[in-house]
């Protein structure tokens, strides 16, 4: 695939899933260069990316493994000096049986699905300078306090305390040239299955996409970004098919606040040619996660700038079989690969200057 151009702006979002079965473990692959972690930084590397947001990676004190990711993809020819992220709600304990199943003590009965502080979560490496300073985290923003929340019958003990993100919600500056910011508005959503008899996940997983549309319409608290913004990450959620409430996906799909470029793939449609994929009403083409079972192939991963942007190009690394770039993806002893990214060209003149920071 060609590179982003000199007056374009590449961001890329890729449900990494680098996640281990314990602390430390990533970090261990990472240095003893493993096959997984190294394919992945080379396929990182091959999109150039000027923004790159993952998730499905552990978070540790000090970004030490996000920091070994970075060396490794700045090795391989793609240097993104900056690197941020906040603590995650997944693996943290609350002491409550937060699914109805009657114990307290399962990776489920943390704020988000996780069995150590930090598992699965996300990060941002840039190219451009990160404003910090003004970085917002929301992940402590309680469920039942957003507008039309889709709570669960659960324990008034338990909702008091659960939070709407399973990973996080931010709103991350990034200078990107003279008096022009972006605002990167990331986010990771629970799977909309599993949870308890309560449909907790199914419920969740449409709020923690709804919660977009709540902030930029200024129905919460925290005021909505000034500035050009991108919503960027993983809602769990296709917005025609699989298990999830579709409507919170289309909401923030056609909103005029928004647009959606819509990346495709060629491997994507070919990939479609399964029992589960068969039936879907969505296009097979935008599809972003491999999924040979049911409930098949589906789009999960978004990049969705505002309106006022000036979208060029995007697309999903997903290549057709027997292409150059397939190899990268899925070599004949290469461990496959779930998730693909999505990456997104933004014209850089369409990159407003902001007087009011935020």
């Amino acid at each position: 695939m060609s590179g982003a151009r000199s007056d374009s702006l590449r961001l890329v979002f890729w449900r990494i899933d680098l996640a281990t079965r314990g602390p430390g473990y990533a970090l261990r692959d990472m240095l003893a260069g493993a096959e997984l972690p190294s394919r992945k930084a080379e396929i990182i590397a091959h999109l150039a990316p000027d923004i790159l947001v993952l998730s499905g990676l552990d978070y540790d004190h000090g970004l030490v493994t996000l920091g070994a990711f970075q060396d490794m993809i700045a090795a391989r020819g793609a240097d993104l000096p900056h690197a941020f992220a906040f603590p995650s709600n997944a693996g943290l304990r609350t002491g409550h049986d937060m699914s109805g199943d009657g114990r307290d003590d399962t990776p489920d009965d943390t704020q988000g699905y996780g069995s150590f502080a930090g598992q699965r979560a996300l990060a941002l490496l840039s190219r451009h300078p990160i404003d910090t300073d003004r970085a917002r985290d929301f992940s402590h923003f309680l469920w039942r306090d957003l507008p039309d929340a889709r709570l669960p019958a659960l324990d008034p003990a338990v909702l008091a305390g659960q939070r709407l993100s399973s990973t996080g919600h931010w709103d991350i500056p990034l200078h990107i040239g003279e008096g022009q910011r972006l605002h990167l508005l990331v986010y990771q959503a629970g799977p909309p299955v599993f949870g308890g008899r309560s449909a907790r996940n199914l419920y969740r997983n449409h709020d923690e996409t709804a919660f977009w549309l709540a902030l930029l319409h200024a129905q919460l608290p925290m005021p909505p970004p000034q500035g050009p913004f991108v919503v960027i990450g993983g809602s769990n959620l296709d917005p025609f098919d699989g298990d999830g409430l579709n409507s919170a996906m289309l909401a923030l799909l056609s909103s005029p606040l928004l647009q959606d470029p819509r990346p495709e793939s060629e491997g994507a449609v070919q990939a479609a040619a399964n029992e589960f994929s068969a039936t879907h009403t969505g296009p097979d083409a935008q599809d972003t996660v491999l999924w040979p079972h049911a409930p098949g192939n589906l789009r999960v991963s978004y990049i969705l700038p505002s309106a006022d942007m000036r979208v060029l190009a995007s697309g999903v690394f997903w290549p057709a079989r027997g292409s150059p770039d397939a190899t990268l993806l899925d070599g004949p002893d290469a461990t496959p690969i779930t998730h693909r990214p999505v990456w997104v060209d933004i014209d850089l003149r369409s990159l407003r200057p902001v007087t009011v920071l935020n």
